[in-house]
């Protein structure tokens, strides 16, 4: 990976089907989630960045591994495409 490394903080509030929250980037500014569903074990979101060409709207769905772990793809529309999963674990 080398230093393509970033930390991402992913809160997310689930209600019935319906899943809201943030992600936070290395910026430390929290971005709200869009869309978020929950459909058994699978979620899906989307968040808006702003960026010096634009806002770039970034889709995530992902399945649920027990109550701690999430394997996530990530798309990025209007930039490089789909980038490599990434597994979310459960803060202590």
């Amino acid at each position: 990976m080398g230093d393509n490394q970033m930390t991402l903080t992913y809160n997310f509030k689930q209600d019935g089907e319906k899943l809201t929250g943030t992600v936070t980037g290395p910026g430390g500014n929290a971005i709200d989630l869009n869309e978020g569903k929950v459909a058994g074990d699978k979620i899906s979101f989307f968040v808006k960045v702003d960026t010096p060409n634009g806002t770039l709207k970034i889709v995530n769905e992902g399945t649920l591994k027990g109550d701690n772990e999430i394997t996530l793809k990530t798309t990025m529309e209007g930039g490089p495409g789909e980038m490599p999963a990434i597994t979310l674990k459960r803060s202590k």
